[in-house]
């Protein structure tokens, strides 16, 4: 008997470089648009690299980020797109084209044109494997006027886990590439040291990150460091540990 399996992914592949994303057996590049008062539309090109033609599907969303800094989408009619479907044979391309139908503001506004394939039987003996990819390309509509800038919000440590709080404070998005925390003792040489990965942050938006201490490190340490890398800046700050945020 064949069995079916349907698989969804939201890939999250839209940093990497030089600017193509891949998605299964078709790629997608640009990997992001950005909208001003210059460029109000742009083009992207979707190709099929497999032996079978693709089925796409297009949808629009409004994208920010909640109190934690997690991503949260919501449908909106704010881009206009075409077309909303479309049929690539194997070895071929299409142009998806997309706009933004409203004038910007002093704050970036952000969304997501999802491009989703929709599933269908493959070829081939045994299983039937049919995976649907979903690709989020990233739009932006730039502010009349960007101011880029962030800041630590907190850092503290209870039992142990030392928590990090980081926030855009300007009125576009940045990029954090990596929040490298490191412990150190009395002599002043480092006795741990973890580097979280990042995100994007949208404007005004924060994010909290969290890691723990190892048990028998805690109580030596004297100092705790932070840096924030970021696509376009760096952000730093220290904290003085006492013993009583170690665990009991």
């Amino acid at each position: 008997m064949k069995k079916r399996v349907h698989a969804y992914w939201v890939l999250l592949g839209f940093l990497l470089l030089p600017g193509i994303a891949r998605a299964g057996e078709w790629r997608v590049t640009p990997i992001r648009l950005v909208f001003d008062r210059g460029a109000k539309s742009g083009v992207v090109t979707v190709s099929n690299e497999g032996d079978e033609k693709i089925e796409l599907q297009m949808s629009a969303s409004v994208w920010t980020q909640d109190a934690e800094g997690k991503d949260r989408y919501a449908e909106t009619n704010d881009l206009v797109f075409f077309p909303k479907i479309m049929t690539i044979e194997s070895k071929q391309e299409r142009i998806l084209r997309a706009g933004i139908r409203i004038p910007a503001t002093k704050r970036e506004k952000t969304y997501r044109l999802f491009i989703e394939e929709i599933p269908g039987p493959r070829k081939g003996k045994g299983a039937n494997v049919s995976l649907a990819i979903r690709f989020g390309l990233p739009i932006f509509v730039k502010p009349l006027k960007g101011e880029s800038k962030g800041e630590i919000d907190s850092i503290g440590m209870t039992k142990g886990v030392i928590g990090v709080s980081v926030r855009n404070t300007g009125n576009e998005h940045f990029v954090i590439h990596s929040v490298i925390v490191t412990g150190e003792n009395a002599g002043g040489e480092p006795v741990f040291s973890r580097e979280l990965s990042g995100w994007y942050l949208l404007a005004e938006a924060s994010r909290r990150y969290s890691t723990e201490v190892p048990r028998e490190v805690c109580p030596d340490l004297a100092r705790i460091t932070l840096n924030v890398k970021t696509d376009l800046f760096s952000l730093s700050g220290e904290m003085v540990p006492e013993k009583s945020m170690c665990p009991p």
